[in-house]
């Protein structure tokens, strides 16, 4: 085991050593590469979409083991639940007027637990919140959002509210970790527990992303098509895009912390 820390180590602090240009051209590599093995070894892309929701569970599990267990909220930004909690509840909203299915029902599980998340945070657990480094101002993400949606909607025959909610909580989504990353750049050291969290996170939403390329890419651009016309397909990929990308240098330095043997895991300045 040891020779192949060596070898992670080697090339992570290689990595860390180039330029940013050349980092994000490793990056754009490294996801595409990732694209094409996905696309090759899962057959059925609609599994990619369910494997993004068991992994998010699996983090929102290590989340609620955290507060129940260690009895602590430091490090978790209620601003990040609080922002969760709101696309999650638009989405729902939208989920039963529009287009009623299975996702619903994750979806109601997820708002439940988040729910549930930000009472601990707010009210068992306020001795231990982080208040202070929580200082990211929401207004800066919700009120932008608001106003893309009313811009750029989908073109669907629903109801113009519907279509501009629906529209809200995709771009809030893609957007309401950067709470949680500016508690995690204010502290500079995250414990496991939210690591964790912030990781699985981080991969859910990379295969959320990559089912979405791949469905585009089977279907030869006619999902986007299906989508509806303007710039809302584009949109909604770029959404998923975006919020794979906020949390990419995160989800680099805790793979570089686990392979490290590092139980807490230290941000250097700049990170998120």
């Amino acid at each position: 085991m040891r020779p192949q820390r060596t070898s992670i180590y080697a090339i992570t602090t290689w990595v860390k050593r180039q330029p940013p240009k050349v980092k994000a051209f490793l990056a754009v590599i490294s996801g595409m590469a990732a694209l094409v093995l996905l696309r090759f070894i899962v057959h059925d892309h609609d599994n990619l979409f369910v494997a993004a929701e068991a992994v998010h569970s699996l983090g929102i599990s290590v989340l609620i083991y955290k507060l129940i267990k260690e009895k602590t909220c430091a490090g978790l930004s209620l601003k990040s639940q609080d922002l969760t909690a709101i696309f999650l509840a638009v989405r729902l909203y939208c989920s039963f007027v529009m287009e009623y299915d299975i996702h619903t029902i994750l979806d109601f599980a997820t708002f439940a637990t988040t729910i549930w998340v930000i009472y601990m945070i707010r009210f068992k657990l306020r001795a231990s919140y982080m208040e202070e480094k929580d200082n990211f101002a929401i207004y800066y993400v919700v009120i932008p959002c608001a106003v893309l949606a009313l811009l750029i909607h989908p073109s669907t025959s629903h109801h113009i509210l519907n279509r501009v909610f629906w529209a809200f909580c995709v771009y809030l989504e893609a957007v309401s970790v950067l709470p949680q990353l500016r508690v995690m750049q204010n502290t500079k050291i995250v414990e496991p527990f939210t690591a964790h969290y912030v990781f699985a996170l981080g991969v859910a939403r990379f295969l959320s992303c990559a089912h979405w390329v791949l469905q585009v890419l089977d279907t030869r651009g006619h999902l986007l098509v299906a989508l509806g016309y303007g710039l809302w397909p584009s949109m909604v990929l770029i959404s998923e895009i975006v919020q794979t990308f906020i949390l990419a240098d995160f989800c680099y330095y805790y793979v570089k912390s686990v392979f490290g043997g590092q139980l807490v895991l230290r941000l250097p300045s700049g990170v998120v």
